[in-house]
């Protein structure tokens, strides 16, 4: 306790000399106002800025996530000139590595999944240098991949308490309605549309999520947030919170007309309905006439591309068909490295079958992973993911048993739910290096750490931890006493 007292004793001294330092350093700024009075109003400000983020780590990142994967500057264009991602993500880096390396607040956390994960990060990265395009693969990872890799790992060090679980949830879910909200609004009004009507955001503007299949991947992460607030209900606001969200999710996803987000909202919906409805033969029942309904409200039929009009096997499914063969031939001719990251596009013309004039996305996530790492990365990503869902299991169990608090207990199915959802949406979708599974990842790491803390006090309370041996084996000494002959002296 002592220790533990003098290093946090330490480590506020320390951050009370770099915010000195930083403030000797804006006061003189304001004075010298060299570029423009507003530059030298934000360094007067930023000592206390740093103070905020020194204690704010856990919604600066949070914050960083939200804005990097949903997207929401580019679903609300006015917060574009903000540059908001950049503004949570210079903090939030800092102040990380002065709490992991200076301060030694944040203790780091390891167990098999991040191995995992750090088998695979190291494969992609190795096959950056062997890429067929090394530009556009160094291009994607220094602005897309080292920052879901770094967040990783914020994400579980920083996430502990079944109150930073219960926030995280109430923000993705959140975040899903706004997503979905604007979906649905632009589906009615009838403006983005591709294919005649099918809905995207951001289109206009060079948005990832103008693509309707990257739209509903995104809606699919909150989905499972949302279903587990709506059945586990760790509070009353969270029951309404989730219903409402899972409603317009699902909403908006059949507005995207994704086949691979209708399959992944059904999977979703299916491990949360398990823990409602016990016969496996009703929920497989209503599993299948649920995903015949959202077939027909989605209008698959009318399509542009995929619809009924195509008589056989529809365009859709043919380019998909040509894409998935180019992904093998890409594996079969660099089996070990892959054509390296993000190049599945620029070597499409090269390995497809069949060239119709424009290069397509693989549409596949196991098949992208194999195309761009080669058998090595399919298999350490296809191990990671194994791994995830049995950790989540396992703490899912404990959490049970030791009766935690609901907000573990939603993120714990959550996060199963998640994870089933990507791998059924995820051979349709092209997710493999984007961020809902690292998230998922995450979160699964910090949950698994909350549920191993768990077991001592559950064994300490219960008279079943290292102390408890005691009781049991004077009972043993008594019943060895009584099977004995009594000796002559103890006899008188």
């Amino acid at each position: 306790m002592t220790n533990m007292r003098a290093s946090s004793a330490r480590s506020g001294q320390a951050t009370q000399a770099l915010v000195a330092v930083l403030a000797s350093v804006g006061v003189g700024l304001a004075f010298l106002n060299p570029v423009h009075p507003l530059a030298a109003v934000a360094a007067a400000l930023l000592p206390l800025g740093v103070v905020i983020a020194f204690h704010s780590l856990f919604y600066l990142c949070l914050g960083f996530v939200v804005f990097s994967f949903f997207r929401i500057h580019e679903v609300f264009p006015v917060l574009m000139p903000l540059r908001i991602p950049i503004l949570l993500a210079l903090p939030t880096l800092a102040v990380l590595g002065w709490q992991v390396f200076v301060s030694r607040e944040l203790k780091p956390y390891w167990n098999r999944d991040l191995t995992a994960f750090a088998v695979f990060f190291g494969l992609v990265t190795l096959g950056l240098f062997l890429a067929s395009n090394r530009p556009l693969a160094i291009t994607y990872y220094m602005d897309t991949y080292i920052k879901i890799a770094v967040m990783v790992f914020a994400i579980s060090w920083i996430v502990r308490t079944p109150r930073d679980f219960a926030i995280a949830s109430r923000v993705f879910t959140v975040s899903g309605i706004a997503v979905a909200l604007v979906t649905i609004a632009r589906k009615l009004q009838g403006i983005g549309l591709v294919e005649g009507s099918r809905v995207t955001i951001g289109r206009d503007y060079g948005s990832v999520l103008g693509d309707p299949n990257d739209l509903a991947l995104v809606l699919l992460f909150p989905l499972s947030f949302a279903t587990a607030l709506a059945i586990i209900r760790p509070t009353r606001l969270d029951r309404i919170l989730g219903v409402i969200a899972t409603l317009c999710i699902c909403w908006a996803v059949v507005s995207t007309q994704s086949r691979g987000g209708l399959l992944g909202v059904m999977s979703v919906l299916a491990v949360g309905g398990s823990r409602v409805i016990k016969n496996k033969v009703v929920l497989a029942a209503l599993g299948v006439a649920g995903l015949a309904v959202l077939m027909v409200v989605a209008g698959i039929a009318d399509r542009q591309s995929g619809g009924a009009a195509e008589s056989g096997i529809d365009e859709s499914a043919m380019g998909r068909i040509y894409a998935w063969q180019a992904a093998l031939n890409m594996a079969l001719a660099r089996p070990l490295t892959g054509v390296g990251l993000d190049n599945f596009v620029s070597n499409f013309f090269f390995y497809t079958p069949h060239w119709g004039g424009l290069a397509k996305a693989v549409h596949s996530t196991w098949l992208g992973v194999l195309a761009e790492t080669g058998f090595p990365g399919l298999v350490a990503f296809a191990a990671m993911i194994f791994l995830m869902f049995q950790t989540n299991r396992h703490s899912q169990s404990v959490i049970d048993a030791n009766d935690a608090p609901a907000s573990t207990k939603a993120t714990a199915l959550a996060l199963i739910s998640g994870i089933l959802g990507f791998c059924i949406s995820g051979t349709f979708l092209t997710q493999g290096f984007t961020w809902p599974i690292y998230i998922i990842l995450s979160l699964s790491v910090a949950l698994s750490r909350y549920a191993q803390n768990l077991r001592p006090h559950k064994n300490e309370a219960s008279g079943k931890g290292e102390n408890s041996q005691f009781p049991i084996r004077l009972a043993r000494g008594r019943d060895r006493l009584r099977k004995r002959p009594f000796t002559r002296q103890e006899r008188q």
